[in-house]
């Protein structure tokens, strides 16, 4: 029977280590937390700036909320598209150094909407191997055909994209790589994308707020600019809020709002957002000061955290994996670090591939030299004893 095909895959889950398991939060996110009834150390959200509680935000929301109403009643292009909407779009694209820009609900949405509009059967999607599943999801719906090339190797996209005839062709890939934490060479894919006559779609979900002259993003950090460039942001990591966006050259916006189904076919998010996301972007535009807190926690955690069995990865972002292997045994390092009050999540096959189970830290502007201490000594002493 399907319960009983169900039932015995969950218990296939268990016994390989791979069930997930949900926590619930009783106060605001933010490094010190109750969750599940308990006080912990958190080290496990995107919250990379520390704005998610920030009191301006929150007041922000409330008035939006005063001002718009709770919801936008209906899609952006029935009528759920409000002036704040109209001022939000216009102040990310000049953020972000581009002609315009669309808001939507999730960059899951964003990343599943792009590609299909763009490509179709006989066209070609060159994605990096590691790029986040909504990628993959949105190029899978494209119905292009999927080339993958390993992760950062510009050689073997390279060969890939010499042997292609297709007429439309993207290349795809994240910015900062979420369960990495290393950066695309955005700067080489560009180049191959002006030779080949391509799309470079990247999604700076894990870059934009944090990377960049006054966060503007991982594109403004490497200095490029392109007509070629179709740039997605995530409003819901470094911004403190949710939503995502997707910015680039005027008449390829034009073309999205036209034929991104993600965009077209779901009521609008809240007016009432997108005044807060004003607050917010004010707040990252001259947030120097947060940026150089969370890089000094990232040297922090890079020098104090001395491992002989387990792998710290290479990262120069806030993500920062700690791999060990084996799911049990990244289940088991988990656990005892909640025992001591530390939150870390264990990251598991499918999100990264077989054999390569870790921890994913993640490195706030909200958290204190102190914070970042416990969690080394904790991760040292578990090395030796786990």
């Amino acid at each position: 029977m399907l319960l009983d095909r169900l039932q015995a895959d969950l218990a296939t889950l268990n016994e390989q280590a791979l069930r997930r398991v949900r926590r619930t939060l009783d106060t605001p996110c933010g490094p010190h937390a109750t969750v599940d009834g308990r006080e912990i150390l958190a080290f496990c959200s995107n919250d990379y700036l520390g704005l998610a509680g920030h009191p301006q935000l929150v007041c922000a929301l409330a008035a939006g909320a005063q001002r718009w109403g709770a919801g936008s009643g209906a899609s952006h292009l029935v009528s759920g598209h409000y002036r704040v909407h109209d001022e939000l779009e216009a102040r990310l694209a000049a953020f972000v150094g581009m002609d315009s820009a669309l808001y939507l609900s999730t960059g899951y949405m964003a990343n599943l909407g792009v590609l299909p509009a763009l490509l179709g059967r006989g066209d070609a999607v060159f994605a990096d191997r590691l790029n986040h599943a909504s990628l993959v999801d949105g190029a899978l719906l494209s119905r292009a055909s999927l080339r993958r090339y390993p992760h950062g190797d510009v050689e073997a996209l390279t060969r890939l994209l010499e042997t292609s005839d297709a007429p439309c062709k993207a290349i795809v890939t994240d910015s900062v790589f979420s369960m990495d934490g290393d950066l695309a060479p955005l700067t080489e894919l560009l180049a191959l994308a002006e030779r080949h006559d391509c799309w470079l779609i990247v999604d700076d979900a894990h870059g934009f707020g944090v990377l960049g002259p006054q966060g503007r993003g991982a594109l403004a950090a490497a200095g490029l600019a392109s007509w070629r460039l179709i740039y997605i942001g995530t409003l819901g990591k470094a911004a403190g809020l949710a939503g995502a966006f997707v910015a680039g050259q005027r008449d390829v916006l034009a073309w999205l709002l036209q034929k991104m189904r993600t965009y077209i076919f779901t009521t609008g998010a809240p007016p009432a957002l997108a005044q807060a996301l004003l607050a917010s972007l004010e707040l990252i535009e001259h947030g120097d000061e947060r940026r150089a807190r969370l890089n000094a926690l990232i040297e922090q955690f890079r020098a104090e955290l001395r491992l002989t069995r387990w792998r710290l990865l290479p990262s120069a972002t806030a993500i920062q994996p700690v791999q060990v292997g084996d799911n049990a045994e990244t289940l088991a390092l988990a656990q005892a670090l909640w025992d001591e009050g530390l939150w870390v999540p264990a990251i598991r096959p499918p999100t990264v591939p077989q054999g390569s189970a870790r921890l994913r830290v993640s490195l706030t502007a909200a958290h204190g030299a102190e914070d970042v201490r416990r969690l080394t000594a904790a991760l040292k002493r578990l090395e030796q004893t786990l």
